[in-house]
């Protein structure tokens, strides 16, 4: 490829829908893979539109790839170090050279707080622990499950649970006086155990917890809602407005406070799914295309 057009800057759902469909506007795009996308996280999906009997975090990785890179988008392993204004575009550092493109796109996502317990990867990788009640909460239905928290968060989160399960407990790891909803656990029937991390124990099938008081408890599957970090600092460093929770503020085009400068799924507010990351991929990608036709001339004025 000679140099590209667009940058998209990570290789997640987002970031290679954007390719796709960058890529089928006739635009020479280049993919950063900065590494594992969290979508790799997923055992199975079950709400992943078109799926029905389920698929697995990598094998939609795998496949978003093969369509990207049919259509012609390059991918290249690296992480973007660092994104300036350059002119009316921008200049960003990748494996040791400079790039400048008219447009980027960030699909950055975000990183999950874990919680520490030995063996928790591999615990979410058989659904034993797992960080998303909105993607497989249906798969916990009369199921005895827990959310492990340090503030309301987690009593948010429990709450949410209670549409599948009436077992369902909030294993708060905080300080007590971070939890500030204990009435309403009552009321929604969720148990309280208030438990120090070293108290959890991931054990063979089964999370299991001891609270400060002595009460055993053992549970089927628990829930994170410790949770995460926003990937916005290339965004930041050039301008881009986050909200308090660290992730991006878009228009309706999913263009940033700065202009060229566009994202989509995780990395910005709004709910994290596949589905959603893909729908806002595509906005951003015509956006782009448009953008760039209306700058080389290529549009009708309005009358």
């Amino acid at each position: 490829m000679t140099d590209p057009e667009v940058l998209v800057v990570g290789a997640g759902p987002a970031g290679l829908t954007a390719a796709t469909y960058l890529a089928r506007f006739r635009r020479r795009v280049l993919v950063a893979d900065g590494g594992a996308s969290r979508a790799c996280w997923i055992p199975v999906s079950h709400n992943m539109p078109g799926f029905p009997q389920g698929i697995t975090g990598d094998a939609v990785l795998r496949r978003m790839t093969e369509q990207a890179t049919e259509y012609g988008a390059e991918i290249e392993a690296g992480r973007v170090e660092t994104l300036a204004r350059d002119g009316d575009g921008f200049a960003a550092r990748l494996n040791g050279r400079t790039l400048r493109v008219r447009a980027v796109l960030l699909a950055t996502g975000v990183t999950d707080h874990h919680p520490d317990l030995p063996g928790v990867e591999r615990a979410i990788e058989r659904s034993l622990v797992r960080i998303c009640p909105i993607c497989d909460g249906y798969e916990a239905i009369d199921r005895a499950v827990a959310v492990i928290g340090t503030d309301d968060r987690g009593a948010r989160e429990a709450a949410f649970l209670r549409t599948y399960s009436e077992r369902v407990a909030l294993i708060h790891v905080g300080a007590p006086e971070d939890l500030t909803c204990r009435d309403a656990l009552t009321r929604l029937g969720i148990e309280l155990v208030c438990a120090p991390i070293d108290n959890v124990r991931l054990e063979g099938d089964r999370v299991t917890a001891l609270s400060w008081g002595g009460t055993f408890r053992s549970f089927d599957l628990v829930y994170s809602a410790l949770g995460t970090s926003p990937n916005a600092a290339l965004a930041e460093g050039v301008g881009a407005r986050t909200g308090d929770d660290g992730r991006l503020f878009v228009d309706a085009h999913q263009q940033t406070g700065t202009p060229g400068l566009y994202a989509a799924g995780d990395v910005v507010r709004g709910l994290n799914q596949i589905a959603v990351a893909s729908a806002e991929a595509a906005v951003a990608a015509t956006a782009i295309h448009n953008r760039l036709r209306e700058a080389d001339g290529l549009v009708v004025p309005p009358n």
